[in-house]
């Protein structure tokens, strides 16, 4: 078996090295939608690589052949979420949860040159609404570092993603944010993720085209902050954390509860002075209340209470620095043990928030929030970081954007790419159980300062060409790359037949039935979401 996938590595590197030059730059709005059935997985390499366009080929092989080994990558459902879905299904029979597989992965380039060969890694389904679909995200393990196409300016790591982009029918949404964000935070030497399209298969059959990414994680190339010592104790660490709906499934000592100054009212942010006189909470009010709690996931290593109990103090007492600027015109410091909070009248709010908070990383955060509309903005994959190590700045920074397959259009939010949304009062990711907000990207949105630090961010990025870049990304994929999605969607078929998950997009996406629709249409809607904010905040 093995040296039969051996054979069949060397005839698709000899193939991709002939077809390349053949793309023909169609538009992508001929792709072919026909229905494809199980045991057209089972297809030879061949029907696939004969016609292939410049994208890598990544291959993972199982160290196991059983008969059944690819369920654990057709089979697996986040915990939580098939624990959700048991609540209002009858008869329901729980998936297993994601577990890993042993493997080997081999990446061969557009050229049929072989970048990574045969390294051994562990690889699981990974998400977590996502894991209920048929085209599942993976997460790869090596077993040592490896750089994958040059990402990240070559640094290696253990840990990378592979993201299905299955209810996004162009495809292309993490692909143009994280592009766009990779400009804005690079230019505050903050981390985003890079991202590279390639086609995947699996024990020999094809599994469509994936986005291969970065796992966000604490590393000197990914996010820089200090790492502690096994069982290290002290405080003087770096944290890694996520604002995250999800935090109470965590184990307790990675997860915290944020009381958001006691759950103090926000005035949400919709461009004008006021919030049109309204304002909301982003907790739950009373008992009943179907408003869900939000807390705080560490996603870095800690090792001991007082660590959760000393940032877990930090973050909470950093918000209340911040409401306390915005909403009382108070200036409030930490003690010299950064425990305790008190007044002080010797320095401005604004210098008392810039203590704690990184502001520009804040601006940038709600810039790309924004621009985006992302429907789960108020829910999860948010995050930001403190590192009280001897080099850190000791300050909340915002960095790793993350997560924007629901964005742009996709979803009802800002459809027509116009309306404030990222600091504004907004629906939940159903849209029909209650209201909430983003308080971090609230929080300061109504202080005129604060808004003119998003004003010169906003101008310097808009004049350096960021969006015009990305129009062109879009239709360039959108063509260049047209027959390997057309590929994906012979597979898996599910940009006509999307009834799995139709209810969660907007009208405009629902109706695109072929990829070039679906480019296009993200395409308009960015076009316009630019020329909407530009119109707000460009100086």
């Amino acid at each position: 078996m093995k040296s039969y996938q051996k054979i069949l590595a060397a005839a698709m590197a000899a193939l991709m090295m002939t077809s390349c030059s053949d793309n023909n730059g169609s538009s992508g709005n001929d792709t072919d939608t026909s229905i494809v059935t199980e045991t057209t997985v089972n297809a030879p390499i061949g029907d696939y690589m004969t016609n292939a366009d410049c994208v890598p080929l990544l291959s993972i092989n199982t160290v196991s052949q059983s008969e059944n080994v690819l369920d654990f990558v057709t089979k697996p459902v986040n915990d939580y979420v098939s624990s959700q879905i048991a609540t209002w299904t009858p008869g329901y029979k729980k998936p297993p949860a994601p577990y890993y597989e042993a493997c080997t992965v081999t990446l061969t380039d557009t050229d049929g040159s072989v970048l990574t060969n045969n390294q051994t890694a562990n690889v699981k389904v990974r998400g977590n609404w996502t894991t209920n679909y048929a085209k599942k995200p993976l997460r790869i393990k090596f077993d040592t570092k490896q750089n994958l196409l040059g990402m990240n300016d070559g640094g290696e790591m253990r840990n990378w993603i592979l993201l299905a982009e299955y209810k996004d029918g162009s495809m292309l949404r993490n692909k143009t944010a994280l592009s766009i964000a990779s400009e804005l935070y690079g230019s505050s030497g903050l981390y985003c993720a890079d991202s590279r399209f390639v086609e995947v298969e699996i024990n020999g059959q094809y599994w469509g085209m994936y986005l291969l990414t970065e796992q966000q994680q604490v590393n000197p190339d990914r996010v820089n902050i200090t790492e502690p010592a096994v069982d290290y104790q002290g405080t003087d660490i770096g944290y890694f954390l996520e604002f995250d709906g999800y935090y109470s499934n965590e184990d307790t000592l990675h997860s915290f509860y944020v009381d958001y100054a006691d759950n103090a009212p926000l005035v949400p942010f919709d461009g004008s002075d006021d919030g049109g006189g309204k304002t909301i909470t982003c907790l739950p009010e009373k008992a009943g209340d179907r408003k869900k709690n939000i807390g705080i996931s560490i996603k870095s290593d800690i090792y001991s209470q007082e660590q959760k109990d000393f940032i877990a103090n930090f973050v909470n007492s950093a918000y209340e620095i911040m409401y306390a600027a915005a909403y009382e015109d108070k200036a409030l410091v930490f003690d010299a043990d950064m425990n305790t909070l008190s007044e002080s009248t010797e320095i401005t709010p604004q210098e008392a928030v810039g203590r704690v908070v990184d502001l520009s990383s804040l601006a940038d955060m709600y810039i790309i929030s924004e621009l985006t509309c992302d429907a789960d903005i108020y829910w999860s994959s948010f995050f930001m970081s403190a590192d009280f190590g001897a080099q850190g700045s000791k300050k909340l920074r915002f960095e790793a954007p993350w997560d924007f397959d629901s964005a742009m259009g996709n979803k009802d939010r800002c459809a027509d790419g116009t309306g404030f949304y990222a600091a504004n009062i907004v629906p939940d990711v159903n849209g029909i159980e209650y209201k909430t907000i983003n308080p971090w990207l609230a929080v300061l949105m109504n202080e005129e300062w604060f808004r003119e630090i998003v004003r010169e961010k906003w101008t310097s990025f808009y004049d350096s060409g960021v969006f015009d870049r990305a129009y062109k990304m879009i239709e360039d994929d959108k063509t260049q790359l047209s027959k390997a999605f057309e590929r994906n969607y012979k597979r898996w078929n599910n940009i006509v037949n999307n009834s799995e998950f139709s209810n969660e997009l907007s009208k405009e996406s629902a109706a695109c039935k072929t990829h070039g629709e679906a480019a296009d249409y993200l395409g308009r809607w960015l076009r316009s979401r630019v020329s909407f904010l530009n119109d707000y905040w460009h100086k």
